[in-house]
């Protein structure tokens, strides 16, 4: 089939009944979703202009762990993140997943997002793999040790303005840094499941940061049909077999409409 593009509004539902039928007809379907999908939550991105970036200096992995002061500029960050993440809720294109997921047309739900809406909107967290984490979880990085944030908030509150854990490790929520390694299991785990795929679709990612990018090649090598829902070109655009330059929500809120109603048929 001839790769397709999308000139119009008409243009786009037409593909988005495409690709539908695509996952109708699919036994294996993966959806591979990025910031895109949660800033129709009011979470800002992190590398856009106006992102979060723009608002603070990123505190890398190395200086977290070699220096209190890094630390103790760390956690203020993350107190202001984490006010900000509590009040949102997920939006139309994270409940459209969730539904599909029901239905049986969501086999896989690969993250680059650590903001826990897939979870929130009803995604069971076996068919969730976060490739860079979840700040809803706190962890000590010596023994691994879980705690919840209202503790470390009572924690800052009464002056420890950078955590420690009983261990003499460092509390720090569980996501990826700059400068650390990505996670080994879930990386793993990701690359063969993309590469399984009957359809995958990459939303709301700019498929530029690895090895999340590499995800959707994985699939297409394969022999996946490959599906981009972006606003913005990405570096696999000229790959994919279907590109719709659109928001998430509205565009996963008819997918699951259409795959829905296939199922009903």
């Amino acid at each position: 089939m001839d790769k397709e593009r999308i000139p119009g509004e008409k243009r786009t539902e037409g593909l988005i009944r495409l690709l539908a039928e695509r996952i109708c007809l699919a036994r294996t379907i993966t959806f591979f979703t990025g910031a895109g999908i949660s800033t129709e939550s009011g979470i800002p991105d992190y590398r856009s202009q106006g992102g979060l970036w723009d608002q603070f200096r990123p505190v890398y992995f190395d200086e977290f762990m070699s220096s209190k002061a890094a630390r103790v500029e760390y956690w203020k960050q993350r107190v202001d993140m984490e006010i900000s993440l509590r009040e949102t809720q997920p939006n139309k294109g994270h409940l459209a997943l969730a539904r599909m997921e029901k239905l049986g047309f969501l086999s896989c739900l690969i993250t680059q997002n650590i903001d826990g809406l897939h979870q929130a909107s009803g995604v069971p967290g076996d068919r969730i793999i976060e490739l860079h984490g979840n700040a809803r979880r706190i962890r000590c990085m010596s023994c691994s040790k879980f705690i919840s944030w209202g503790e470390i908030l009572e924690r800052m509150d009464a002056g420890d303005p950078a955590p420690e854990c009983r261990c003499g490790g460092y509390f720090k929520p569980d996501t990826i840094s700059f400068g650390q390694a990505m996670p080994e299991k879930e990386t793993r785990q990701a690359a063969a499941l993309s590469a399984q795929s009957d359809v995958f679709v990459a939303v709301g990612s700019t498929l530029k940061v690895q090895p999340a990018a590499s995800m959707p090649v994985y699939a297409k090598n394969s022999g996946a049909f490959l599906a981009i829902i972006n606003l913005s070109e990405t570096p696999l655009d000229a790959q994919a077999d279907m590109v719709i330059r659109a928001t998430a929500g509205p565009v996963l809120e008819k997918l699951s409409d259409l795959v829905c109603a296939g199922r009903s048929a």
